[in-house]
């Protein structure tokens, strides 16, 4: 099992390079993990989430997406002092955050199928890191709950894996407050659900700077929302220029628009 027993960034991070994914475990506190939950459960109840059409999604699974606009509470996850930095390890220093939802998969869902989290880029395979996934445990991750189901290594085969296709399996059991971080090239898949309780997570997926967003972040929060986000969180979601150019408008960083005094290096400015 790649479970780290520290949450030094670089260690943690050349696993995942190495395994494809590691478990930090424990690493969020207990408080935070309940009051995580039951935001989680007023969002669900607010927005009446129904559960998944189809076997991917989930038949007996629930998820609320942008979860940045459902609640503040929700803002501390993508900058998480401990993750974030292992994130940057393995992408760069300049990430994206893709998306963030709460997922609930109740008793009785069935095995998902093997997928890759970023099956959308169409780029040859294996390529370098382009995204990772961060997967916070609210709940524990028990064979019997249908903790999520892993093939080591699989981050550096030469294709995604065919629509029903099975392969050997680890499973990332892991007490709530961990946090699963992986490639998103790795196969993997949400196991079955068989225990009488449902298992309850926020997955937050980061990008490389120069990738497209899953969910365009630009597009679903307000920017005078953004204008409250600390300021590490407004450049995730989108204000700010990756390597001082991917991002701008007119020549401008998008960061000024929500903060005057934001510190920028557009490439511009370093030309003579």
């Amino acid at each position: 099992m790649s479970t780290a027993d520290t949450t030094d960034a670089e260690v943690v991070a050349e696993r995942v390079r190495d395994d494809g994914w590691a478990i930090v475990p424990d690493v969020i506190d207990p408080a935070t993990v309940e009051r995580l939950r039951a935001t989680v459960d007023a969002a669900m109840a607010a927005d009446e989430t129904p559960f998944g059409a189809n076997t991917f999604l989930g038949r007996d699974t629930r998820r609320v997406f942008n979860l940045l606009a459902h609640d503040p509470a929700f803002a501390a996850v993508p900058i998480d002092a401990t993750v974030l930095p292992i994130v940057e390890a393995v992408l760069d220093p300049e990430p994206l955050l893709s998306s963030l939802t709460a997922v609930e998969t109740h008793p009785g869902q069935d095995a998902q199928p093997l997928h890759a989290d970023d099956g959308s880029i169409p780029l040859p395979r294996p390529h370098v890191p382009l995204t990772v996934v961060a997967l916070w445990a609210l709940t524990d991750f028990t064979e019997e709950n249908g903790a999520t189901r892993l093939v080591p290594g699989s981050h550096r085969e030469t294709r995604r894996p065919r629509p029903g296709e099975s392969a050997d399996t680890i499973t990332a059991t892991m007490s709530a407050g961990s946090v699963l971080l992986y490639n998103g090239s790795l196969w993997h898949a949400g196991g079955a659900n068989r225990s009488d309780a449902l298992r309850q997570f926020i997955v937050c997926n980061y990008c490389a700077g120069w990738v497209r967003q899953e969910e365009s972040q630009l597009l679903a929060l307000d920017r005078s929302y953004v204008e409250t986000l600390p300021p590490r969180l407004r450049r995730l979601v989108g204000y700010g220029v990756y390597r001082g150019l991917l991002g701008h408008v007119a020549g401008d960083d998008p960061g000024s628009w929500v903060d005057d005094d934001v510190e920028t290096d557009l490439v511009w400015k370093r030309m003579r």
